[in-house]
């Protein structure tokens, strides 16, 4: 049997509709046992501030959580570099979703500034339905392959027939558009702060995301 392979590029725009805040929780303590309380704690306190505008409790996703000895340099009397205990640093990476609502986020953003924790921030837009992107997706790569093997059959005078596999990666399609490259501390929003809210006005660019299928015809 002959066959021919192709592979198609599928490429789509894709308006966001979500706003997500990815926040950073951190701290230094001597003792093991208090780094992880007080991260319990500030997280819990998080989840306090988020109440207030229609999260649930668990709508606070972790992304990561870490807990690293840390260490200091310094110079001794003979003037070394000596490296000395500062105690154990804990990270926590979380993230919250919603509809995007510039009002709503600048009410959260000043409700964080103001709270009792003062989580670093970063601002990100997604879709809220990711599997229907990648379906459109996947079916124009694979209208791509075929428009493909039609011309190359037509130029090659033999007859495109049935389909006999196609090979798609199935990998993660980051549907996120960063508009912060970087974390941004949450204190250095107060100077846009009015009224209990921070002064937004942001219109998230569309998402582009490609993908490729590789089909195999049998030709004739």
């Amino acid at each position: 049997m002959r066959t021919i392979r192709v592979t198609g590029k599928g490429q789509i725009k894709v308006k966001p509709d979500m706003t997500r805040i990815t926040m950073t929780l951190t701290g230094v303590f001597k003792e093991y046992g208090e780094t992880l309380r007080r991260s319990s704690e500030e997280t819990e306190a998080l989840k306090d501030i988020l109440s207030a505008f229609g999260f649930e409790r668990p709508d606070l996703k972790t992304l990561n959580f870490s807990v690293d000895t840390e260490y200091e340099s310094y110079r001794d009397k003979n003037n070394n570099y000596q490296q000395r205990f500062v105690g154990y640093r804990f990270n926590h990476v979380l993230k919250v979703e919603f509809a995007s609502d510039n009002d709503r986020l600048g009410k959260i953003l000043y409700a964080l500034a103001n709270g009792k924790v003062r989580p670093e921030f970063r601002i990100s837009y997604t879709v809220k339905d990711p599997e229907a992107a990648k379906n459109r997706l996947l079916g124009k790569a694979v209208t791509d392959a075929r428009e493909k093997a039609e011309v190359l059959t037509r130029a090659g005078g033999v007859e495109l027939k049935d389909i006999q596999s196609i090979d798609y990666s199935w990998g993660q399609i980051d549907f996120e558009f960063r508009p912060m490259m970087d974390n941004l501390a949450v204190g250095r929003c107060a100077a846009g702060m009015v009224e209990k809210s921070v002064a937004l006005d942001m219109e998230p660019d569309d998402i582009e995301v490609s993908d490729t299928v590789t089909v195999v015809w049998e030709i004739a």
